[in-house]
């Protein structure tokens, strides 16, 4: 079986895909700084590294375990931060990226599968994003994500580097950290079942598209299996209101969300839903798990969590 390198692989969707791969049989390498991911969700069975992605250990780590296959998916992926601290979120998400990316060239890694963001990318929107439209970051989290994306795509054309993009809808799901930035369901979900306020933030009108972990797990997959290179949008291509998604847990639980509304945020995007159309065409993937089943999945594991 083949040995593949999860960097992020403590954190929300990082740990997932590494269950999904060990379950498989593939050997695993998991390089995480648990700044937020968590050593509750590391698979024991995955070999452990608390390193920092700019680290020069890096490198170290690499030489050791030869890869065959690279999942990065660590990130600073707090909006507000890197709108408050530009340079640190440009050392982890550009020059920690390079870092996994140069490395991965070094040790000829097979492919590097580099997990980056669809909403921020796109912005506002007037129909599904494509992948052939032209970025509208509008934060240094979004910004620096798009360069790291331009790097990779760099190392492809100057030294054959193989690569696939995956740009994510909404992520949500079981391990979900209530507190993320932008994990409106994973907020909503522990806020109902603990008697909790929720704040909803202008209108309550703003969409987003909305896609369950599994299905990005799914994705990742797919990514290695298939040959082809270039961005992926990884959604649902269905858009929902938050007002929406607030009556679609309600109706999950059976009692009202206490909710108060506060002023919109700053920048916000008011309009976001991706076409995934390139994805099924070319990885043969498909968002199998519904907005209804997701949250009822991810309330359980709400339930069950200590």
């Amino acid at each position: 079986m083949a040995k593949y390198l999860v960097t992020g692989g403590a954190g929300f969707i990082g740990s997932n895909l590494v269950d999904e791969l060990i379950r498989r049989g593939h050997r695993v390498v998991i390089i995480d700084d648990l700044s937020t991911g968590k050593k509750e969700y590391l698979n024991s069975k995955a070999k452990f590294y608390q390193v920092d992605i700019c680290s020069l250990k890096i490198e170290k780590i690499f030489k050791t375990e030869k890869p065959d296959f690279v999942f990065h998916l660590a990130a600073q992926m707090d909006v507000r931060r890197s709108v408050a601290d530009p340079v640190f979120d440009n050392k982890i998400n550009i020059v920690g990226s390079l870092n996994i990316f140069s490395n991965s060239l070094k040790q000829k890694v097979k492919k590097v599968i580099f997990i980056s963001t669809g909403g921020a990318m796109y912005g506002d929107v007037s129909r599904p994003a494509l992948e052939t439209d032209l970025p509208k970051p509008d934060s240094p989290y979004a910004i620096h994500k798009l360069a790291a994306e331009e790097h990779l795509q760099m190392f492809n054309k100057l030294y054959g580097l193989d690569y696939t993009i995956l740009r994510l809808a909404n992520v949500y799901g079981p391990r979900q950290y209530k507190g993320g930035e932008g994990a409106v369901v994973a907020v909503f979900t522990y806020n109902i079942l603990h008697n909790k306020k929720s704040f909803i933030y202008g209108t309550g009108k703003q969409t987003r598209d909305f896609v369950y972990v599994g299905d990005v797990v799914d994705a990742c997959l797919k990514a290695v299996e298939k040959k082809s290179q270039g961005f992926f949008n990884i959604s649902s291509k269905k858009e929902i209101s938050v007002l929406s998604l607030i009556k679609e847990i309600e109706k999950a639980v059976g009692k009202k969300i206490q909710s108060e509304k506060k002023p919109a945020r700053g920048g916000e995007v008011k309009r976001s839903v991706l076409d995934n159309s390139r994805a099924k065409k070319f990885l043969s993937w498909n968002p199998n798990v519904s907005l209804d089943v997701g949250i009822k999945k991810t309330l359980e594991w709400v339930k069950n969590k200590k």
